[in-house]
């Protein structure tokens, strides 16, 4: 019997795309089916932190001190409060101690990797969108702003763990995507793309290049005609890895015994 075919995203984004390489499952669930995940404290914790440094570069430079910045996680936490993110997690009143004393460590790391007085951003949470290869690429950059040259910078907060060398290179595609969209959208491709990874605390930089952007118009086409088959296909094999460990899909997946279709229950057993 030949499967129907399922119907095909609008867009990628630097997430979606991650997701595809690394299991092609995990990603009908979350961009196909669009099943919801239970929140887990990691995430949220990162929520909360790049809601702080939004608020803090919101304000006038010489106002951008540490107190400045815990004022504004404050507000962001008082913000957060009631969404499903924070409100599901079911934390204790340790854990919850944790969860915040976590973030407060990494609202203070974020200080000794800049200087955020001397930042000139001119897009916080910045939504850009361009066609490659017939599909709609669309990406949120965190911060973009000027550098003491006027040449555009892409910052990317980073609340995780820093990636080892082997793995570096994978971590900045999400930033060359940005670098991609910059072009595309301003006519201008960025000077550099930096991730700044607040719990170690480091900064990860690369310099875009003509090659580097035809890069990515090449891999993101590719990918894009890969989901295309998978789709008219219905095939989306799960892609057994470490990051099974933390898949929120785990117990649906036939890679762990699990069956696929029965995923829908999570439209029921997780918080809307």
């Amino acid at each position: 019997m030949v499967p129907e075919p399922r119907p095909q995203p609008t867009s990628l984004s630097p997430s979606s795309i991650s997701t595809f390489k690394e299991c092609p499952l995990a990603y009908r669930f979350s961009y196909l089916e669009r099943l919801p995940e239970p929140p887990s404290a990691a995430a949220s914790r990162g929520t909360l932190v790049h809601r702080a440094l939004e608020l803090l570069m919101g304000r006038p430079p010489a106002d951008r001190t540490l107190d400045a910045a815990r004022a504004d996680l404050d507000r962001a936490r008082a913000e957060l409060a009631e969404h499903p993110e924070f409100a599901g997690l079911g934390l204790s009143d340790d854990q919850w101690a944790t969860f915040h004393g976590e973030a407060d460590a990494l609202l203070e790391r974020y200080f000794e990797l800049e200087d955020p007085t001397t930042v000139r951003p001119i897009g916080i949470e910045l939504k850009l969108q361009t066609e490659i290869g017939g599909v709609a690429l669309r990406g949120v950059i965190d911060r973009l702003e000027l550098d003491a040259e006027g040449e555009l910078v892409i910052t990317d907060y980073k609340t995780g763990g820093v990636p080892s060398e082997r793995f570096e290179a994978k971590s900045l595609g999400g930033v060359h995507v940005y670098a991609l969209l910059c072009e595309r959208v301003f006519g201008r491709r960025p000077a550099r793309v930096q991730l700044l990874y607040l719990a170690k605390p480091e900064a990860i930089i690369a310099v875009p290049s003509a090659q580097s952007i035809t890069g990515v118009e090449r891999r993101t086409t590719a990918l894009w005609r890969a989901i295309e088959t998978a789709c008219s296909r219905d095939d989306f094999r799960p892609h057994p890895s470490k990051l099974c460990d933390f898949c929120a899909f785990q117990a649906y997946c036939p890679s762990f015994g699990g069956e696929p279709d029965r995923a829908e229950e999570l439209r029921t057993l997780v918080p809307a």
